[in-house]
């Protein structure tokens, strides 16, 4: 017979205050690493946003090879704690797969295996997402089952079936992230980023500011091709007793960048770039000197160390240092002795706003 939409929605409220009270057990494997830790902080959340109560406790060293005992220890655990769910985590090093358990009926599990491929963006995330979803249907086609047999005239009565090896089945559909601290979406393929760059030479040539566009690919989560470009700023006088030069500065670079901990709200990275750098100088005249420009183009090559933090769903800031060598590098004099140098060692610091698009 079918129920209304008016029926089934009320339904689900009615689940909502019902779970309010209620207890799901947290099992964890034995001395847990960071990522399991993770796993259990992120669980406790997503539990406590439906007014779900969470234990947690130590999986015992199984007493066969196999493991077959679990489900009876289960059985008695759910039993004990009077929880109407217990939530499983299978690894440890790497966490892939939970088992979310069902009670039923009393001496009757389901079982729902939820999976995620570890090497995805912020997999342990999506995985305590998925599991809570998993959980949910679970528990909502338990409670409509039984509102439903409870109008229905009493059936005949049977003899109660073997209970039934766990089968995984595929996982809940993942939800898209809510909340501006969840991680992003998993299609973070192309990023922009604007900011400002401070380039700095050891040699004489003051420091310039220059606005700073960079691009990036990413080829799997955390390595990525990044393009960029820094020019058209703020650009630097070299002034001695016999003259002085403008310097002008602009630098294009193609690399790579490498990103850790990509799940987390702070990561850092490293990239390694080459391209080139155009320099002019333009000589300012003075004491029956007449003006001259002059312009060169050397291969560059960049090594950069910084961090990243998450602002908002995709946006997030970063901060980073490079050190660069140009060649050949250029020198500025004013007849014989040399003035300044710009090249043999400059130093970058960057700050920008990104965003995956």
């Amino acid at each position: 017979m079918k129920r209304p939409p008016a029926l089934v929605l009320l339904t689900l409220l009615a689940w909502t205050q019902a779970v309010s009270a209620a207890t799901v057990v947290v099992v964890y494997p034995t001395d847990p690493s960071a990522q399991t830790t993770g796993a259990l902080t992120l669980l406790h959340g997503e539990l406590a946003s439906v007014g779900l109560e969470d234990s947690t406790i130590e999986r015992p060293a199984p007493s066969s090879p196999d493991g077959a005992d679990l489900r009876p220890w289960l059985e008695q655990l759910a039993a004990e704690r009077d929880a109407i769910a217990v939530i499983d985590i299978l690894s440890n090093d790497q966490v892939s797969a939970i088992d979310v358990w069902v009670r039923k009926s009393p001496g009757r599990f389901e079982v729902t295996r939820v999976t995620v491929d570890p090497d995805m963006p912020n997999a342990t995330a999506r995985l305590a997402i998925r599991t809570l979803e998993a959980l949910r249907a679970s528990l909502l086609e338990s409670d409509l089952a039984t509102r439903y047999h409870r109008d229905e005239p009493p059936a005949k009565p049977v003899s109660p079936a073997a209970p039934l090896l766990p089968q995984p089945r595929e996982p809940a559909r993942e939800r898209r992230p809510a909340s501006e601290h969840e991680p992003a979406s998993e299609h973070e393929h192309i990023r922009l980023e604007l900011g400002a760059s401070v380039l700095m030479s050891p040699g004489g040539v003051g420091p310039s500011i220059l606005p700073t566009v960079r691009g990036g690919w990413a080829l799997r989560p955390s390595l990525l091709v990044e393009v960029a470009f820094a020019g058209l700023g703020h650009n630097p006088e070299v002034t001695t007793a016999t003259g002085s030069a403008r310097v002008a500065r602009s630098t294009m670079l193609l690399g790579g960048c490498y990103r850790m901990w990509t799940d987390r709200a702070i990561w850092p990275y490293f990239s390694l770039s080459a391209g080139a750098q155009h320099t002019t100088v333009e000589g300012l005249g003075g004491l029956g000197m007449d003006t001259h420009v002059a312009q060169k183009w050397s291969f560059l090559a960049d090594a950069g160390l910084g961090t990243a933090m998450r602002l908002y769903r995709s946006y997030h800031l970063t901060l980073s240092g490079h050190a660069q060598m140009a060649y050949p590098y250029v020198a500025i004099h004013f007849g014989e002795p040399v003035a300044a140098t710009t090249g043999q060692v400059n130093v970058l610091l960057s700050l920008g706003v990104g965003a995956w698009l």
